[in-house]
């Protein structure tokens, strides 16, 4: 099993943000494993743990073996590609705005026959941002659907489910209802550890006249790394459904703020390997 990092950063999980942060954009797609494990030693992952987590991410169908001038490399498979491409509309979106009662309903049924596809429905939707209104019946934010839909029909699964869109009639009220469709106080948990660890970070490189680019890159790579669940965990609801000491909307500030002054001196060291490599 791999070892955990700092704040819970798995190699394989590093490894995919990279991907997604510098991998398409810095490298054409394509890394060589030498600056692979030269990026992820700025993060303090070692040589073994990025090989082992590069074989995992293998077999896993996300990284495909290639060259680069005669190297050993490796790029994302078409199946990862337009997963990050369908992450990026999402954690880089900023804060939503969505309308106070506009929902998109998920009702699905799938034969007893096909049960795994029953499973992978439910981690998927999960995986969205979709609450549990009832037994086979998920709710989520309108904004959401587009990406549902895509999602759906990419995994081959639009056949089992039904998409509907409206508002809450009752009987419950709204702001008591999203209580029951998600587990408010673990999403805000997880915003505010994301607090715990970056709001420190972010007041480390305010105080700094001067940006090392190595430095920025693990900073970067970290603080991606923990938000990047975030904006699927919360499913952006409409401020007045949420508590009023709701922590999301100083979370996205945070890694907005993170992500301007951090990204692109990161992606100078990165563009630096990848030359020597």
């Amino acid at each position: 099993m791999e070892g955990q990092r700092a704040e819970g950063h798995t190699p394989s999980s590093l490894i995919v943000t990279f991907f997604g942060a510098y991998g398409r954009a810095e490298c054409d797609g394509r890394v060589p494993v030498a600056a692979l494990i030269r990026l992820l030693g700025a993060a303090d992952v070692d040589p073994q743990s990025v090989r082992s987590a590069v074989s995992r991410l293998k077999r896993r169908g996300l990284l495909v073996a290639d060259r680069v001038g005669g190297a050993a490399a490796y790029r994302l498979s078409p199946d990862a590609t337009e997963l990050l491409a369908d992450g990026d509309r999402r954690i880089y979106r900023g804060a939503p705005v969505p309308a106070a009662d506009d929902w998109v309903l998920a009702v699905f049924s799938v034969p007893e026959s096909e049960r795994h596809k029953r499973h992978l429905l439910r981690s998927r939707l999960a995986r969205l941002g979709f609450g549990t209104a009832a037994p086979g019946v998920w709710i989520a934010p309108a904004q959401v659907y587009a990406e549902a839909r895509h999602t759906l029909e990419r995994l081959g699964l639009a056949s089992y489910v039904d998409l509907f869109r409206g508002a809450h009639l009752g009987f419950e009220p709204t702001r008591q209802a999203v209580r029951r469709w998600w587990d408010l106080d673990a999403i805000a948990a997880l915003h505010r550890a994301f607090l715990e660890a970056q709001e420190p970070v972010l007041a480390a490189w305010s105080g700094r006249s001067s940006v090392r680019p190595e430095d920025a890159f693990r900073d970067y790579l970290r603080a991606l790394d923990s938000w990047r669940r975030l904006p699927y965990a919360d499913p952006g609801l409409p401020a007045e459904l949420l508590p009023a000491d709701w922590p999301g909307g100083r979370a996205a500030q945070v890694f907005t703020e993170l992500h301007d002054r951090l990204r692109e001196p990161g992606a100078e060291f990165v563009r630096a390997v990848h030359r020597m490599t």
